[in-house]
């Protein structure tokens, strides 16, 4: 018994049919995916050259082939510049390879506009406030020891003391 699942893409464009050519034309598979097709269990099998799991197309290990969809899923009209989560959704809906995320995640911490744009969740910092100003000298004094660091004439650390 072969249970299907029919995703419903949100715009077939004519890239994708060029696409699914590449990717047919690529019969290399990794070990994950022999091993889901030989179960036979309905959620992975093979149709016309492409191998679907759970519905989505698998994307073999083509970098040209995984550079374009999430390009083409990054800069999307009707959301902007979707962020790391939403890219993934939109993605997942269609394609599945090894990686996915952490292929997604480096593709948007690389976008120049995400970038320039994601929102700071850290709290602001506090004013600045000039230190006092002192009658004279060793008043106060501070001292910071640096060690212990490679030997260098006998010597491990660094003493700086500061009036």
């Amino acid at each position: 018994m072969m249970a299907e699942v029919m995703m419903i893409p949100r715009k077939m464009k004519m890239e994708e049919n060029d696409r699914l050519k590449e990717i047919k034309r690529n019969t290399t598979r990794e070990k994950e995916i022999i091993q889901a097709l030989k179960k036979e269990d309905g959620l992975t099998w093979e149709e016309d050259g492409v191998v679907y799991m759970e519905g989505r197309i698998y994307v073999p290990n083509n970098k040209k082939i995984k550079e374009e969809i999430l390009k083409e899923n990054h800069n999307l009209m009707d959301m902007g510049y979707p962020g790391q989560y939403q890219m993934l959704e939109v993605i997942k809906r269609t394609y599945w390879w090894p990686g996915l995320k952490n292929n997604m995640k480096k593709y948007v911490q690389g976008c120049f506009k995400c970038q320039q744009n994601k929102i700071q969740h850290q709290k602001k910092a506090g004013e600045l406030h000039s230190l006092d100003i002192l009658g004279g000298p060793w008043q106060e004094i501070s001292i910071d020891i640096i060690g212990p660091l490679p030997k260098s004439n006998g010597m491990d650390a660094i003493v700086v003391i500061v009036d």
